[in-house]
């Protein structure tokens, strides 16, 4: 796949919950650059984000593609629905960085986290 569409598929499957689909589209040393939850290995994060959701929706917005580097930016609105029923509404850049096979090796997640992390605070753990 090209790193375009790998991006898509991150979406997809980010939408419909498919984590063990969104890690696989990692390497296994990859590094999560979160406003929330901070940096985490791959597998921790998806997990923990997992774990504090119950609905997702995305809406794409765009992609942004450097030729003349392994980096793909990722615009979207995201509509994340919590353990705790809160709702939580905001516009991301997730900037994806490939290594040489087409693998993400790190993403970095660009938010406003006003909102949300003040409802990501509420939750029980």
């Amino acid at each position: 796949m090209t790193k375009k569409e790998i991006a898509l598929k991150y979406l997809e499957f980010l939408e419909n919950g498919n984590i063990m689909e969104v890690v696989n589209l990692f390497r296994e040393d990859a590094i999560i650059d979160s406003p929330i939850y901070g940096i985490m290995n791959v597998k921790a994060f998806y997990q923990e984000l997992n774990s504090d959701t119950t609905n997702s929706e995305l809406k794409f917005l765009g992609l942004f593609e450097d030729n003349d580097t392994h980096h793909i930016a990722l615009y979207f609105n995201y509509k994340w629905t919590l353990k705790n029923h809160q709702n939580v509404e905001f516009d991301v850049v997730d900037v994806i960085e490939f290594d040489t096979v087409n693998k993400i090796s790190r993403l970095k997640i660009i938010y406003d986290t006003v909102t949300a992390r003040k409802i990501v605070e509420q939750l029980e753990y």
